[in-house]
């Protein structure tokens, strides 16, 4: 009996001091996520001020984004999209079919990058091009899987040789992925700022899904507190704008400047999170970002939508570790290997909050386990009074009861944020499955950072380089009523004809 009760007593120590340790972790956390409310709120308190500011005094806001009227009248520019395909036979025509009917814009090509060992993604790309004669087929150097930023260098070298064969000279190139769903005013948004700013990047929406789908809920949380905030957060403090992959428009003088780095390639493939990297670059040029949130007029009874892209995330746990793990590796690792901690104190801090997710992924599971564990403590003392009482392990009034508050305190504003940036984007329904898909987020971040750290680790012993583990994409079966189009996606392409 005493040996039974001398093992409990040492599991509850050893029980006290991860708790300890979880919540310095979480406090560390808690203060990092509380600088950046705070710091959005005083970036948008600035913004107000200063075009308040500008109307006052009757001058023109350089910052001002112009109506839909006046995009419409824009002069076009040459535009090049890139679209990286590996293994999308699936959904590669169904997208390039939506995309140019929807789209509006006579002076756009479409280079779309396939591999010589995928036959099925070259005969799909085909099958467009004898629709659309500004569809063109690349084929990379090399059987795929390679990497993403392989396949873009390819693509990039193809829309050179493009250029001089067809006397075309591209002002502006676009990254685009093959399951996007694209608003018909984003070229148009993009040919007017390029070349203002040499990067533009709109946000990123993922497509709303049945309240019972938790795994590609929870990418709809992330995206609406992460591109409404923590972008516009980060553009403040850098001046870098992270690059999301897709929706992403370069000047025609940002990819020259990124290409001089490499030896003429244009994206590192190094790394399995080339957009992130490519941020950093137009960053060191001295070359302007934006990140835009563009509104869309509404009609009468509609709420307010906006130019962005919208997608399928995955909805199984499998293809979620799997997406989020790749992402892990090469924006936490990756990116630490091959920029280190160099530049400003802003870009050491946003570097510092980009890498914490190798911890703090894996923090969440052992917080449920240790609130596991407190509460067993506690519900035996109340259901069992006769039994030996433990003393228990948060004492009021200890610097761990105080610590255990604090975080209280945060996961509160945590929750109450993302419900928040969830209900201004998406609606009531949706903010409510927050909280509870946090729960499921946090499990499903730690599988794909336990994944990562695994997947590093083999590169780093074997030195064999990481694929593209790309995830398998859907497309809707009609865009044009899926997402937010019951609520304005497709009136602006209306308004136009």
């Amino acid at each position: 009996m005493t040996s039974s009760a001398d093992t409990i007593a040492v599991l509850l120590v050893g029980l006290k001091c991860l708790l300890f340790g979880l919540s310095v972790l979480y406090l560390i956390s808690g203060i990092d996520d509380l600088f950046i409310d705070l710091c959005w709120l005083a970036v948008s308190l600035r913004r107000g001020a200063v075009r308040s500011a500008h109307w006052l005094l009757r001058r023109p806001d350089p910052d001002a984004l112009p109506s839909v009227e006046a995009l419409l009248r824009n002069p076009e520019q040459p535009i090049a999209m890139m679209v990286p395909a590996w293994d999308e036979s699936a959904v590669i025509r169904p997208m390039l079919t939506s995309l140019l009917q929807r789209i509006d814009y006579a002076r756009l090509h479409v280079f779309v990058g396939t591999y010589p060992n995928d036959p099925k993604t070259q005969a799909e790309v085909d099958r467009v091009r004898a629709r659309f004669p500004n569809v063109h087929r690349v084929v990379c150097a090399h059987n795929g899987p390679t990497n993403k930023a392989d396949c873009l260098n390819n693509i990039y070298d193809a829309i050179g040789r493009f250029e001089c064969d067809a006397g075309i000279t591209f002002q502006v190139f676009v990254m685009n992925d093959a399951e996007d769903v694209v608003h018909p005013l984003y070229l148009k948004l993009f040919n007017a700022l390029v070349p203002g700013a040499d990067l533009v990047q709109i946000p990123v929406m993922p497509l709303p899904v049945p309240w019972r789908h938790f795994t590609a809920g929870h990418y709809l949380d992330e995206f609406a507190e992460s591109h409404s905030k923590d972008v516009l957060v980060r553009a403040a403090l850098t001046g870098v704008v992270p690059s999301a992959g897709v929706g992403t428009a370069f000047s025609r003088r940002a990819m020259a400047a990124m290409a001089q780095v490499h030896g003429d390639q244009l994206f590192s493939t190094a790394s399995l999170t080339e957009d992130y990297d490519v941020s950093f670059r137009v960053r060191e040029h001295g070359l302007r970002q934006r990140f835009v949130w563009y509104p869309i007029p509404a009609a009468a009874g509609r709420a307010r939508d906006y130019s962005v892209i919208r997608e399928h995330f995955p909805s199984t746990l499998r293809t979620a570790v799997r997406q989020k793990g790749r992402w892990i590796v090469g924006i936490a690792l990756q990116g630490w290997e091959s920029m280190g901690w160099r530049g400003d104190a802003p870009t050491k801090y946003l570097f510092f909050r980009d890498r914490k997710a190798l911890v703090t992924s894996q923090l969440g599971p052992l917080g449920y386990l240790v609130v596991l564990g407190v509460t067993s403590v506690w519900l035996s003392n109340v259901l069992v009074p006769d039994s030996y009482h433990y003393p228990p392990l948060v004492e009021q009034g200890s610097t761990l009861w105080y610590l255990v508050l604090a975080n209280a305190g945060f996961l509160t504003l945590r929750l109450i944020q993302r419900m928040l940036a969830v209900y201004r984007l998406h609606g009531a329904h949706q903010a409510l499955l927050a909280a509870p898909r946090q729960v499921w987020g946090n499990i499903v971040n730690f599988l794909a950072g336990a994944r990562a750290l695994r997947l590093y680790a083999r590169y780093r012993i074997t030195g064999r380089s990481i694929t593209w583990d790309k995830t398998a994409h859907i497309y809707p079966t009609d865009p044009t009523t899926q997402g937010k189009d019951p609520r304005g996606l497709g009136e602006a392409a209306a308004a136009r004809t």
